[in-house]
Formats: structure tokens, C-alpha cells, sequence
């Protein structure tokens, strides 16, 4: 998987420099979660960071750096977490149980929310929005390879194809953490269970595609 993070430091980058820019880094990521980009002036981050202020603009150039590589640092670790749990040898709808459950950690560790800051920040600077559409097409990697095979296992991408599927789930998915994080939650229960429902019922049909298929065989067999 090619690594978001355009990061300043050259090769051979001094020791020091990482260090600082780790711990400009994960600063940045606490005030985003606790204050918001709005709320995070050099001198905050700085000082939150441990280091001196003009260390911010020599290693990163700008603010908008700084929060935009704590965007694709962050996203680079839930990447993996990502395919990780895709590439797992069990049912699908065990996926798609446990990649829900990866939205409220995703909400409570404040993941969510920089995504959507990020996205926002985007809106009017062009520069900005390409990194951010590099995120997203990142998240649409992972969905497009794990809904594929599941739709193509469930036999039903003819009526559901991944080009239109993941869209909706992306939409779905960015729809529910934004109500969420504005203390919105009415359906969601209801439409979770709404799809669990019609997953187990793509399981069960699928599974009997297979016992089908061992019954036909055993049969021509006999």
C-alpha cells in the first residue's frame, strides 16, 4: 500500500528533526480532537508540542501541513487495521460487523472528526483538497477490494455492483459519523439492523448456492 504522508523530513533526516516532527505531530492531533483547526494557533501547537515556535514553519511550511499530515498519518494506521480485518478468513457480515464496531473507535478516538475538519478545510484551497481526495481514494481502495469479492461470493454483483455499493457505503459511512459527531443518532440503530438483516439473508443464500452445488454433485456422482 503506497504511504499517504508526504513527510518534510529528507533522508537522512537528523534523529532530532524526527523526533520534533513526531512530537509536532501528535500534538497537533490532540488539539484537533479537543479544539478543532480553528482552535489551534503556532504558538498553542508549539507549546503543546514541546518545541520552539519557528520549528513549525521550518519543518512543515505551513499550518495546513501540519494538520494534513496528521490526517494521512492517522489514516495510514487505520489503512492497515483495515485490510487486516478484510483479508481475515471468516464471513463477510463478521466484517462488516467488526468495521462498524471500528466507527465508534474511529468517533471516540477522534479519527472522524479531523477526517471531516480536514474535508472542510479543503473546500477553498485547491491544494489541500488533492491531498484530502487522496485519502478518500485510499478508503476506496480497501472498500472496492473487500466488496467485490464479497458481492461476487454472494452472487449478487449483477444487481449490486461495487461501483455503485461502495459509493453509497462511502457516503453512508462519512453521513453517520457526521450526525453522530453533531449528537444526531435517530434511524441509525434501525438502519444498521435493517442491514444486517438483508447481509444474513445474502449469507444464508449463499450458503445454500453451496450445499446445492455438493448435492448436485454428489448425485452426478452416485
Amino acid at each position: 500500500m503506497a504511504q499517504l504522508s508526504r513527510r518534510m523530513s529528507p533522508a537522512g533526516a537528523s534523529q532530532k528533526r524526527a523526533i520534533t516532527t513526531e512530537a509536532v505531530l501528535d500534538a497537533a492531533e490532540r488539539l484537533l480532537v479537543e479544539r478543532g483547526h480553528a482552535g489551534i494557533t503556532t504558538r498553542g501547537l508549539a507549546s503543546e508540542a514541546g518545541v520552539n515556535n519557528g520549528l513549525i514553519h521550518y519543518y512543515f511550511g505551513s499550518m495546513e501541513e501540519v494538520f494534513v499530515q496528521v490526517l494521512e498519518r492517522f489514516t495510514n494506521r487505520l489503512i492497515k487495521r483495515q485490510r487486516e480485518m478484510y483479508e481475515a478468513d471468516v464471513p463477510f457480515i463478521k466484517k462488516w460487523e467488526t468495521a462498524w464496531g471500528y466507527q465508534d473507535e474511529d468517533l471516540d478516538s477522534g479519527y472522524s472528526k479531523i477526517w471531516l475538519e480536514l474535508q472542510a478545510m479543503a473546500w477553498n484551497d485547491p491544494e489541500l483538497r488533492e491531498r484530502v481526495v487522496r485519502v478518500d481514494a485510499e478508503w476506496r481502495a480497501v472498500l472496492t477490494e473487500a466488496f467485490t469479492k464479497a458481492l461476487a461470493d454472494y452472487g449478487v454483483a449483477d444487481r449490486f455492483p461495487p461501483a455503485v455499493l461502495v459509493p453509497l457505503m462511502m457516503t453512508f459511512g462519512q453521513g453517520f459519523a457526521l450526525e453522530r459527531l453533531s449528537g444526531i443518532s435517530h434511524g441509525h440503530a434501525a438502519l444498521l439492523e435493517w442491514i444486517h438483516a438483508w447481509l444474513e439473508g445474502l449469507e444464508a443464500g449463499a450458503i445454500g448456492q453451496v450445499d446445492d452445488t455438493g448435492d448436485s454433485r454428489n448425485a452426478s456422482q452416485s
